[in-house]
């Protein structure tokens, strides 16, 4: 989503940059099997998933990222913290 879009929809405005939200967008998506979520990360954002999951850790501890979307970002650092693979 645009911020624009986002406004419209209700989600709040923030510092994160275009690329930190739609991290945070797909991370919302269910996913069957973990070598399918691995496939839309290299088709999405043409990234490995190593370096992915790198971002997105980086991700979980910005301020932004928790004022953003606090139910998931509380989300991940649970599973995170509990040692869940490739949450």
């Amino acid at each position: 989503m645009t911020e624009d879009a986002d406004a419209v929809a209700g989600v709040p405005q923030s510092g994160l940059d275009e690329r930190s939200r739609r991290l945070l967008a797909f991370e919302r998506r269910w996913w069957r099997t973990a070598g399918a979520k691995e496939q839309a990360i290299r088709d999405v954002f043409g990234l490995s998933p190593t370096r992915y999951y790198q971002l997105l850790n980086a991700l979980l501890e910005e301020q932004d990222a928790l004022e953003y979307d606090p139910v998931l970002v509380h989300r991940l650092r649970r599973l995170r913290a509990r040692g869940e693979p490739r949450w």
